[in-house]
């Protein structure tokens, strides 16, 4: 059987041309940055460094709240 996963595909990798932060068009992603990469559904959702890390950090605590196991609903 296979182990089913919470978490969706996810990369890092670097901007090939420069674009917006799809969290905050105010940041933007020069090329050659650092960005993260979500897949969403057949196409894919780019963040610069600083929203990433605040979507890995927020994603890491529900993850961590889930793991707990408690009956409570958790906020989205």
């Amino acid at each position: 059987m296979a182990t089913k996963s919470l978490v969706i595909r996810v990369e890092i990798d670097k901007a090939r041309k420069a674009h917006n932060c799809q969290a905050n068009s105010k940041h933007r992603i020069e090329k050659g940055d650092i960005r993260l990469k979500v897949q969403n559904g057949r196409s894919w959702d780019h963040y610069c460094e600083n929203c990433a890390k605040l979507i890995i950090s927020k994603d890491i605590e529900k993850l961590n709240k889930l793991k707990e196991l408690n009956v409570q609903p958790i906020p989205i």
